[in-house]
């Protein structure tokens, strides 16, 4: 595994044998509802499986119903994916607050999820593959 340091000083790292990161489209519709609303719907998900952690659909933008998200100032880094920036989901209450991720400049190893946003299973009623 190689990592570099970035001008910030953030630890870059590259996936790998230790770390591994794929990421494969989803062949099934992929649907994300809350408060009975569906607040996504799409056939293009991509599921990014990440060492030992839960694989997360990553839905594009242009299929998910943005007006009813709400940028935060919650931010976090990952040192494998880059800069990652979140949003509430206000139909949802406190319990959809940073419900919604998105890496706007992912590192060049996971260049695919650029333009998806993930959401978190416990902060959206359901996550469906149909």
């Amino acid at each position: 595994m190689s990592s570099t340091t970035t001008p910030a000083t953030k630890t870059v790292k590259v996936p790998g044998p230790e770390h591994p990161i794929t990421i494969e489209r989803n062949s099934a519709r992929v649907v994300v509802t809350i408060a009975g609303r569906v607040i996504a719907d799409t056939r293009d998900a991509l599921t990014l499986r990440e060492a030992k952690y839960p694989e997360v659909q990553y839905i594009p933008r242009k299929d998910v119903d943005m007006s009813l998200l709400e940028r935060t100032d919650h931010a976090t880094y990952c040192p494998y994916k880059g800069d990652c920036a979140y949003f509430s989901i206000p139909l949802g209450g406190d319990a959809s607050a940073n419900a919604v991720w998105t890496y706007e400049a992912p590192f060049p190893a996971v260049e695919a999820i650029k333009d998806h946003v993930a959401f978190y299973p416990d902060r959206v009623d359901a996550i469906e593959e149909r």
